[in-house]
């Protein structure tokens, strides 16, 4: 497609003539760029700054991950029960303020590992509810008929961000150092809640609540267990996300100690995952068409678990060479990348577009408290054995579960044979 047949197609697209739904479109353009920061840049802080074992990065990969487990199902309740947008907004200003309090801990000499396990926590907590808000308040501005397209709008830009975002976030904190990078992600953040205040669309006040939060709660994860695909979708996710957590605590230390990357070429390096997100986000729609949604999560599963199994082989010197070994762990990254967009853009799509108006909030915090409770098991898990087994056999354990994962799910499962 030309450049000029590229801009009338957008030009002609009625979500984009939408000025809310641009407003909410860019605010989650400036979130993703800034989170592209924190991932790589609050992790380079407790491996080079503090110096962190596997076993700490490990239990700072669970703080982040455990208030799934303690507030995903309340959060199902709230979302139900208030407006989205206005709890969308205060996320995102604890996320603002926590990141502050690091740079200024760090000029003060105050920093420690334990200060960091409170950002990841309070930066998690932040990603449950509003992630949460951000997925409902989405169907509510564009429609059930309008999620997918949305949904790859959304993708193509989260290819941008991770396109661009690492090698930005590697090269400041190569120059400025991690807390400086951090400062002026939180700037990134101050601007997109201004933008998100501006949207003028309001949802209207949920109806009173009629019966008891615990019995709502209990009345979606009823809903989601007795619903097959959901049933499903949250059993695959759930073991997926067990995997990536253990290989999100150890990726940077195996990136910096074990293959020798400074930080501005690791972020170069990850830059090479934003184009596996765009080319995912591109093979989104042609693979839905020919396989159907279920077989086009399963092609992103055997995707991201190549990336998983592929990561520990990378040797220090491919070849004799360092840059050898920085451009196999991009191509690794890629793989990975790429293959995480094709499974969880239809997997969100499609959990969406089978649950009822009365349950998305209940759904949505459902399934996150499902597929993400385990995630403090595969950090901390993954941590302990990069203790005792050194960081590359720390990831070859998480190959062996994602290869078993992928042949479990393929074999024994319809997941593939899942249609709209």
């Amino acid at each position: 497609m030309s450049p000029i047949a590229f801009f009338r197609r957008l030009a002609g697209d009625q979500q984009l003539r939408n000025p809310d739904f641009r407003r909410f479109w860019a605010s989650s353009i400036l979130f993703n760029f800034g989170s592209q920061i924190t991932l790589l840049a609050l992790p380079i802080c407790a491996a080079l700054l503090l110096h962190a074992t596997p076993a700490q990065m490990g239990t700072l990969a669970a703080a982040g991950s455990l208030p799934f487990l303690l507030f995903g199902l309340p959060t199902g309740v709230l979302l139900e029960r208030r407006r989205r947008l206005p709890v969308k907004l205060c996320s995102d200003a604890m996320v603002a303020i926590g990141l502050a309090t690091v740079p200024l801990a760090w000029w003060q000499g105050w920093l420690t590992i334990h200060w960091l396990y409170a950002i990841e926590f309070l930066l998690g907590t932040s990603y449950v509810v509003g992630g949460g808000a951000e997925q409902v308040f989405l169907t509510f501005l564009v429609g059930r008929d309008g999620l997918i397209d949305a949904q790859a709008k959304f993708g193509a830009t989260e290819s941008a961000s991770r396109l661009l975002g690492p090698g930005l976030a590697g090269i400041l904190v190569q120059l400025l150092g991690a807390p400086v990078a951090i400062l002026c992600n939180v700037a990134g953040f101050a601007v997109s809640i201004l933008n998100l205040r501006r949207i003028r669309a309001r949802e209207p006040q949920p109806q009173p609540p009629r019966s008891h939060a615990l019995r709502d709660m209990l009345d979606g994860l009823s809903f989601v267990w007795k619903h097959p695909t959901l049933r499903l979708l949250a059993w695959t996710s759930a073991c997926w996300h067990l995997l990536f957590y253990g290989y999100t605590a150890l990726y940077v230390l195996f990136a910096t100690r074990v293959l020798g990357l400074a930080p501005g070429t690791m972020g170069m390096a990850q830059m090479l995952g934003g184009v596996g997100v765009f080319v995912g986000s591109m093979l989104l729609k042609p693979l839905g068409r020919r396989f159907g949604t279920g077989a086009t999560i399963a092609i992103g599963l055997c995707a991201s678990s190549l990336g998983f199994v592929l990561m520990p082989a990378i040797p220090r010197d491919l070849m004799g060479s360092s840059t050898a070994s920085a451009i196999a762990y991009a191509v690794v990254v890629f793989w990975l990348d790429c293959g995480a967009i094709l499974f969880f853009l239809p997997y969100l799509a499609l959990r969406q577009r089978v649950t009822p108006d009365a349950f998305l909030g209940r759904m949505t915090s459902t399934m996150r408290f499902l597929t993400v409770a385990m995630a403090p098991l595969g950090a901390a898990g993954a941590g302990m054995l990069g203790e005792r087994y050194g960081v590359r056999g720390g990831l070859a354990f998480v190959a062996l579960g994602a290869a078993a994962l992928t042949l479990g799910t393929l074999a024994g499962t319809r997941l593939r044979h899942v249609k709209d």
